[in-house]
Protein backbone atom coordinates (compact mmCIF):
# COMPACT_ATOMS: atom_id res chain seq x y z
CA UNK A 1 0.00 0.00 0.00
CA UNK A 2 1.32 3.19 -0.76
CA UNK A 3 1.53 5.80 2.24
CA UNK A 4 -1.61 7.86 1.67
CA UNK A 5 -4.33 5.17 1.41
CA UNK A 6 -2.30 3.24 4.41
CA UNK A 7 -2.81 6.56 6.67
CA UNK A 8 -6.47 7.33 5.63
CA UNK A 9 -7.03 3.36 6.10
CA UNK A 10 -5.37 3.71 9.45
CA UNK A 11 -7.31 6.85 10.97
CA UNK A 12 -10.00 4.06 11.47
CA UNK A 13 -8.55 3.99 14.92
CA UNK A 14 -9.64 7.29 15.38
CA UNK A 15 -13.12 6.08 16.51
CA UNK A 16 -11.62 3.90 19.34
CA UNK A 17 -11.79 6.47 22.06
CA UNK A 18 -15.29 7.36 21.02
CA UNK A 19 -16.09 3.58 21.55
CA UNK A 20 -14.49 3.63 25.09
CA UNK A 21 -15.59 6.74 25.79
CA UNK A 22 -19.53 4.91 25.10
CA UNK A 23 -18.26 2.07 27.36
CA UNK A 24 -17.44 5.26 30.03
CA UNK A 25 -20.53 6.08 29.77
CA UNK A 26 -22.43 2.76 30.00
CA UNK A 27 -20.66 2.16 33.16
CA UNK A 28 -22.13 5.96 34.40
CA UNK A 29 -25.53 4.34 33.15
CA UNK A 30 -25.25 1.26 35.35
CA UNK A 31 -24.46 3.18 38.31
CA UNK A 32 -27.31 5.56 37.97
CA UNK A 33 -29.39 2.39 37.70
CA UNK A 34 -27.85 0.73 41.05
CA UNK A 35 -28.46 3.71 42.99
CA UNK A 36 -32.06 4.28 41.64
CA UNK A 37 -32.47 0.61 42.29
CA UNK A 38 -31.57 0.73 45.94
CA UNK A 39 -33.30 3.91 46.38
CA UNK A 40 -36.34 1.70 45.57
CA UNK A 41 -35.73 -0.61 47.77
CA UNK A 42 -34.37 1.66 50.86
CA UNK A 43 -37.81 2.87 50.39
CA UNK A 44 -40.06 0.42 50.16
CA UNK A 45 -38.19 -0.30 53.64
CA UNK A 46 -39.51 2.61 54.61
CA UNK A 47 -36.87 5.17 54.20
CA UNK A 48 -38.31 8.47 53.83
CA UNK A 49 -34.45 10.28 52.54
CA UNK A 50 -34.52 7.12 50.12
CA UNK A 51 -38.20 8.24 48.62
CA UNK A 52 -37.92 11.88 48.43
CA UNK A 53 -34.60 10.82 46.44
CA UNK A 54 -36.89 8.50 44.08
CA UNK A 55 -39.81 11.44 44.18
CA UNK A 56 -37.19 14.15 42.72
CA UNK A 57 -35.87 11.70 40.65
CA UNK A 58 -38.86 10.67 38.72
CA UNK A 59 -40.71 14.05 39.07
CA UNK A 60 -43.76 13.12 40.65
CA UNK A 61 -45.80 15.30 42.19
CA UNK A 62 -49.35 15.43 43.73
CA UNK A 63 -51.38 17.90 46.08
CA UNK A 64 -50.78 15.40 49.05
CA UNK A 65 -47.27 15.09 50.51
CA UNK A 66 -46.21 12.04 49.46
CA UNK A 67 -44.84 9.92 52.92
CA UNK A 68 -44.79 6.33 51.49
CA UNK A 69 -44.09 4.18 48.20
CA UNK A 70 -46.92 4.30 46.73
CA UNK A 71 -48.06 2.09 42.85
CA UNK A 72 -47.80 5.03 40.99
CA UNK A 73 -44.32 5.86 42.46
CA UNK A 74 -43.18 2.30 41.69
CA UNK A 75 -44.54 2.38 38.59
CA UNK A 76 -42.17 5.22 37.53
CA UNK A 77 -39.15 4.42 39.32
CA UNK A 78 -39.00 0.56 37.61
CA UNK A 79 -40.18 2.34 33.41
CA UNK A 80 -37.02 5.20 34.80
CA UNK A 81 -35.02 1.54 35.39
CA UNK A 82 -36.37 0.18 31.74
CA UNK A 83 -35.87 3.42 30.42
CA UNK A 84 -31.68 3.07 31.63
CA UNK A 85 -31.81 -0.64 30.22
CA UNK A 86 -33.18 0.30 26.94
CA UNK A 87 -30.67 3.38 27.04
CA UNK A 88 -28.08 0.91 27.72
CA UNK A 89 -28.63 -1.51 24.69
CA UNK A 90 -28.52 0.29 21.61
CA UNK A 91 -25.33 1.89 23.26
CA UNK A 92 -24.20 -2.21 23.21
CA UNK A 93 -25.56 -2.14 19.93
CA UNK A 94 -23.32 1.05 18.63
CA UNK A 95 -20.16 -0.09 20.71
CA UNK A 96 -19.93 -3.57 19.56
CA UNK A 97 -21.42 -3.31 16.32
CA UNK A 98 -19.65 -0.08 15.30
CA UNK A 99 -16.47 -1.05 16.40
CA UNK A 100 -16.85 -4.61 14.26
CA UNK A 101 -18.35 -2.45 11.04
CA UNK A 102 -16.04 0.11 10.96
CA UNK A 103 -12.70 -0.01 12.88
CA UNK A 104 -11.47 -4.08 13.08
CA UNK A 105 -12.98 -6.96 13.53
CA UNK A 106 -13.66 -8.77 17.18
CA UNK A 107 -12.80 -12.66 16.09
CA UNK A 108 -15.81 -13.72 18.15
CA UNK A 109 -16.63 -16.76 15.70
CA UNK A 110 -17.59 -19.86 17.61
CA UNK A 111 -17.61 -17.76 20.77
CA UNK A 112 -20.27 -19.01 22.85
CA UNK A 113 -21.20 -15.74 24.15
CA UNK A 114 -21.13 -13.99 20.84
CA UNK A 115 -24.54 -11.76 19.86
CA UNK A 116 -26.83 -13.20 16.96
CA UNK A 117 -26.55 -10.14 15.45
CA UNK A 118 -23.31 -9.84 15.38
CA UNK A 119 -22.76 -12.24 12.31
CA UNK A 120 -24.63 -9.90 9.78
CA UNK A 121 -24.10 -6.38 11.12
CA UNK A 122 -23.43 -3.60 9.11
CA UNK A 123 -23.73 -0.04 9.08
CA UNK A 124 -27.57 -0.56 7.84
CA UNK A 125 -28.94 -3.35 10.32
CA UNK A 126 -27.37 -0.44 12.84
CA UNK A 127 -29.38 2.29 11.90
CA UNK A 128 -32.56 -0.27 11.77
CA UNK A 129 -32.02 -2.07 15.14
CA UNK A 130 -31.19 2.17 16.10
CA UNK A 131 -34.07 3.33 15.20
CA UNK A 132 -36.29 0.37 16.66
CA UNK A 133 -34.58 0.83 19.94
CA UNK A 134 -35.29 4.69 20.02
CA UNK A 135 -38.79 3.83 19.26
CA UNK A 136 -38.95 1.39 22.69
CA UNK A 137 -36.90 4.62 24.71
CA UNK A 138 -39.52 7.06 23.98
CA UNK A 139 -42.73 4.78 24.22
CA UNK A 140 -41.13 4.16 28.00
CA UNK A 141 -40.81 8.22 27.49
CA UNK A 142 -44.39 8.58 26.70
CA UNK A 143 -45.78 5.97 29.03
CA UNK A 144 -44.01 8.04 32.17
CA UNK A 145 -45.32 11.16 30.61
CA UNK A 146 -48.76 9.87 30.88
CA UNK A 147 -48.58 8.38 33.93
CA UNK A 148 -47.26 11.40 35.47
CA UNK A 149 -49.78 13.71 33.05
CA UNK A 150 -50.55 16.09 36.13
CA UNK A 151 -47.29 17.35 36.27
CA UNK A 152 -47.17 18.46 32.18
CA UNK A 153 -48.75 20.77 30.16
CA UNK A 154 -50.74 19.97 27.26
CA UNK A 155 -48.26 21.19 25.30
CA UNK A 156 -45.73 19.07 26.64
CA UNK A 157 -48.16 15.88 26.23
CA UNK A 158 -48.85 16.75 22.55
CA UNK A 159 -45.23 17.91 21.70
CA UNK A 160 -44.02 14.47 22.95
CA UNK A 161 -46.28 12.21 21.45
CA UNK A 162 -45.84 14.35 18.12
CA UNK A 163 -41.85 13.38 18.80
CA UNK A 164 -42.82 10.17 19.19
CA UNK A 165 -44.89 9.68 15.96
CA UNK A 166 -42.06 11.05 14.01
CA UNK A 167 -39.67 8.66 15.49
CA UNK A 168 -41.91 5.80 14.75
CA UNK A 169 -42.47 7.32 11.05
CA UNK A 170 -38.53 8.09 10.74
CA UNK A 171 -38.05 4.34 11.73
CA UNK A 172 -40.58 3.01 9.25
CA UNK A 173 -38.79 4.89 6.29
CA UNK A 174 -35.30 3.82 7.34
CA UNK A 175 -36.34 0.24 7.29
CA UNK A 176 -38.27 0.45 4.20
CA UNK A 177 -35.61 1.87 2.70
CA UNK A 178 -33.10 -0.45 3.91
CA UNK A 179 -35.47 -3.25 2.35
CA UNK A 180 -35.46 -1.27 -0.90
CA UNK A 181 -31.63 -1.29 -0.92
CA UNK A 182 -30.99 -4.45 -0.24
CA UNK A 183 -33.27 -5.91 -3.52
CA UNK A 184 -31.28 -7.22 -5.78
CA UNK A 185 -31.13 -5.20 -9.13
CA UNK A 186 -33.46 -5.34 -11.39
CA UNK A 187 -36.20 -6.59 -8.65
CA UNK A 188 -39.30 -4.01 -8.04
Amino acid sequence: MRPLPKLIFASRWLQLPLYLGLIVAQGVYVVHFLVELLHLVEAAFGSQTALQALISSIGYKTAAPIVTLNVTAIMLVVLALIDVVMISNPLIMVIVGGYETFVSRMDLEGHRDQPEWLSHVNASVLKVKLATAIIGISSIHLLKTFINADNYTDRVLIAQTVIHITFLMSAMAIAYTDKLMARAPGEH
